[in-house]
């Protein structure tokens, strides 16, 4: 009899998703690539190649949108983490090294925000460009075409990694370490050829996860 798929209300925290991961082929619906994708992430996080390496009958393009759908969803929690300690007292500027000034381009003439806005100012950018039904009006089939609304907010998106790794080290380390979300990040990117390798600024040595 084949395991029931689904977390019952008053399941205990150990016991979700406590189910055998299921092959995509075997998959279907419109929410197949999500679900695959979460079940590999849940699966164990620290086995990127797997995680982001499109199945043989996969779609590319909803796989590419899936994959920045789930790497949004997780920079939320990111922003979580920095909430009481990134401010706009401790940092009133969006920065990575001393070097470099990010103006918020959320705004009809982009600005200077603090960290803290800017990280959410970006992510509701672009949680609205991948739900705005014009260029993504399905789950199962996006044009190739609109893959260029996608490449155009992975620099901004990398950004938010990049001011938490040199201004907030500790919480960069700690949730990297239990989610893999920079990592994963980065080799997507460079796989899928999205971002020039040259702007990635963040040493391979800091995106080490604990979980094999």
């Amino acid at each position: 009899m084949q395991k029931l798929r689904r977390n019952r209300p008053g399941t205990k925290r150990s016991e979700l998703w406590n189910w055998p991961l299921e092959e995509y082929s075997n998959m279907s619906g419109p929410f197949a690539v999500q679900e695959y994708i979460q079940e590999l992430i849940r699966a164990n996080p620290s086995d990127i190649k797997k995680i982001i390496e499109p199945p043989p009958d996969v779609d590319i393009s909803v796989w590419q949108y899936e994959h920045m759908r789930q790497f949004i969803l997780e920079l939320n929690l990111l922003v979580v983490y920095l909430e009481n300690i990134c401010t706009m007292t401790t940092c009133p500027k969006m920065k990575a090294t001393d070097e470099w000034l990010y103006l918020c381009a959320s705004h009809k003439t982009p600005q200077e925000c603090s960290a803290i806005d800017y990280m959410t100012h970006t992510l509701d950018h672009a949680t609205a460009l991948i739900q705005n039904s014009k260029n993504f009006n399905s789950r199962v089939s996006v044009p190739p075409t609109s893959i260029k609304y996608l490449v155009s907010i992975v620099r901004r998106l990398y950004r938010l990694f990049t001011h938490t790794y040199y201004h907030h080290r500790e919480i960069f380390t700690e949730f990297e370490k239990e989610f893999c979300l920079c990592a994963r990040f980065t080799e997507f990117v460079l796989r899928f050829d999205m971002m020039q390798a040259k702007l990635f600024s963040i040493p391979s040595h800091a995106l080490q996860c604990s979980k094999v």
